[in-house]
């Protein structure tokens, strides 16, 4: 069985690359980076996909619009 991995680290690699990204390029870098198989999870949800995991994050505000995608900041990561 696959670790699951923390939202948190998928937030601070967006933030460490200085991207911005459609969802179709970050699920694509995120499967790079963790696998394609990889499972993730937040604070309150378990168990996601990267795809999951984008549609989550983007519904919690975690990610800022602009022209041609999103990226994401520090301020946005919570501290708990």
């Amino acid at each position: 069985m696959n670790k699951s991995i923390h939202g948190h680290e998928v937030m601070q690699m967006m933030i460490d690359s200085g991207r911005i990204y459609t969802a179709e390029q970050l699920t694509e870098e995120i499967q790079d980076r963790f696998g394609q198989d990889a499972r993730f999870h937040t604070c309150s949800r378990q168990d996601m996909s990267a795809e999951e995991l984008i549609a989550f994050l983007k519904s919690k505000g975690k990610f800022t619009e602009t022209d041609g995608g999103f990226r994401t900041d520090a301020d946005r990561i919570c501290a708990h």
